[in-house]
């Protein structure tokens, strides 16, 4: 990867702007180039935190370009890849959300079917080493069997969102077998972190109890979650980009498809209400709550919300067997530096 030219589509994202710098640490000579459209589905001022961050730690011999752009903008698209010819692409950069998908859904078939068709169409004419794209464990559905495995069918999408991520794995799949454009989906796992999205639980919920306003628990509690540590999804990444599947032809003399999808999840899935208790006590450890809050008094449990599933489970073997890589940060760590970050940050 030294010297190499890399893309990273939703670089002021979450994931996005943690594998930017993680870039920055582990690479010499490379050019970064990062886009974003950097809408309002959340507070944009922590994506221009974000971002800040980032030009405050380019190292020397690094190039880091920023362009404010949507990647559903094929004329953009097209320019950044005939300007910048990069070598490896990462795409990330989604409209994310599953409940959102509900109310909002052109916002998905913008970015997660337009936006990839386009960076599809630009990894063929301006060709690629590799294309790493961001799928999601929402394309298991309401998957009864777990853990659940990348040899699953997943057929049965209970959300937009999750419809959109299945559709970007199709569509990789044709373009690699077509153009021969190495490509590697992964499926994230309830990612989690300093500088995460507001709208994932734990954030909102801090949001709220602050405010002394009351948490709502969905399923009754009875939701289990593989949660994700950011740092152990950006290790998956890095070590995914510099794994492109083999090119090679089959007995027809066409190219077999050089084409992947891994889970990367911490595969320990954590029932809701455990999650939430060590949330309180990382929030009051931090001084972000008082010593003495009542959090019986703000927590309320609810039923299933419509696209939401009862669990997520990964099994992540196939990314240990050959990556050499399995998430190994716990939740009550995780958690722990979240709340120190939000402290920082807000108070």
């Amino acid at each position: 990867m030294n010297g190499k030219t890399v893309l990273v589509t939703g670089a002021a994202g979450f994931i996005g702007s943690n594998l930017v710098k993680r870039l920055f640490q582990d690479f010499q000579g490379t050019t970064i180039v990062g886009i974003d459209n950097m809408n309002d589905y959340y507070d944009p001022t922590l994506k221009e935190y974000r971002l800040k961050e980032l030009d405050n730690c380019v190292p020397e011999g690094t190039v880091w370009q920023f362009m404010k752009g949507d990647i559903a903008d094929k004329v953009t698209i097209d320019g950044l890849f005939e300007t910048y010819k990069p070598q490896v692409v990462v795409n990330l950069a989604a409209q994310a959300g599953v409940r959102y998908s509900i109310t909002n859904p052109d916002a998905y078939i913008q970015s997660n079917m337009i936006g990839f068709y386009n960076i599809l169409e630009a990894c063929r004419h301006h060709p690629v080493e590799h294309l790493v794209y961001a799928s999601s464990s929402s394309v298991y559905g309401g998957n009864k069997k777990v853990p659940f495995s990348t040899d699953d069918r997943v057929d049965n999408p209970v959300s937009l969102y999750a419809a959109t991520k299945k559709s970007n794995e199709l569509m990789a799949h044709c373009y690699s077998k077509l153009y021969d454009i190495p490509s590697t989906g992964l499926r994230f796992f309830t990612v989690y972190g300093p500088a995460g999205r507001p709208d994932m639980a734990y954030f909102g919920f801090t949001n709220k109890l602050l405010k002394g306003d009351t948490i709502q628990i969905f399923n009754y509690g009875n939701c289990r979650r593989d949660f994700t540590y950011v740092d152990d999804i950006v290790e998956g990444v890095v070590r995914v980009m510099q794994g492109a599947p083999e090119r090679k032809k089959g007995d027809d003399g066409l190219p077999v498809p050089p084409y992947a999808v891994y889970n990367i999840g911490g595969g320990q899935p954590e029932n809701l209400l455990d999650f939430v208790n060590i949330l309180q006590e990382e929030l009051v450890r931090a001084g972000v709550l008082p010593e003495d809050f009542d959090f019986e008094a703000h927590k309320q449990l609810v039923p299933m919300q419509p696209g939401d599933v009862p669990t997520t489970y990964a099994d992540a073997a196939a990314l240990e067997r050959d990556y050499g890589f399995t998430p190994k940060i716990t939740l009550r760590e995780g958690l722990r530096k979240f709340a120190e970050w939000y402290k920082s940050y807000y108070q």
